[in-house]
C-alpha cells in the first residue's frame, strides 16, 4: 500500500517536472517578462535542473537541455526510483 502510494507521488511529481521544463521550452520562444511572478518561479524551479545539463548538450545556438533533462527523468531517475521503492517496501 505505501509502495503504491510513494510510486504514484514519485510519478506525478515527474510529471509535474517534465511540465514545468515543457513550460519554460515555450517561455525561451515567446519571452515573457522576466519580472513575473510565474515566469520566477517556472524559471527557479526548472533552471537548477537545466543548468548542469547545458555543459553538455549545447550545439551552437540550439539548446538540448530539456530535451536530456526530460529523458534522463522518464528512462532513468524514475525507473531508478521505482526500484528503491520497491526494495525498500
Amino acid at each position: 500500500m505505501v509502495q503504491n502510494i510513494l510510486i504514484q507521488a514519485g510519478y506525478y511529481l515527474s510529471e509535474i517536472i517534465t511540465l514545468l521544463i515543457f513550460i519554460n521550452i515555450v517561455f525561451s520562444w515567446i519571452r515573457p517578462n522576466p519580472s513575473n511572478v510565474i515566469v520566477k518561479t517556472i524559471y527557479g524551479l526548472t533552471e537548477p535542473i537545466l543548468m548542469p545539463l547545458r555543459r553538455f548538450t549545447v550545439f551552437g545556438a540550439i539548446d538540448f537541455s530539456a530535451f536530456a533533462a526530460i529523458m534522463l527523468m522518464q528512462f532513468i531517475l524514475f525507473p531508478l526510483y521505482k526500484m528503491v521503492v520497491s526494495l525498500i517496501f
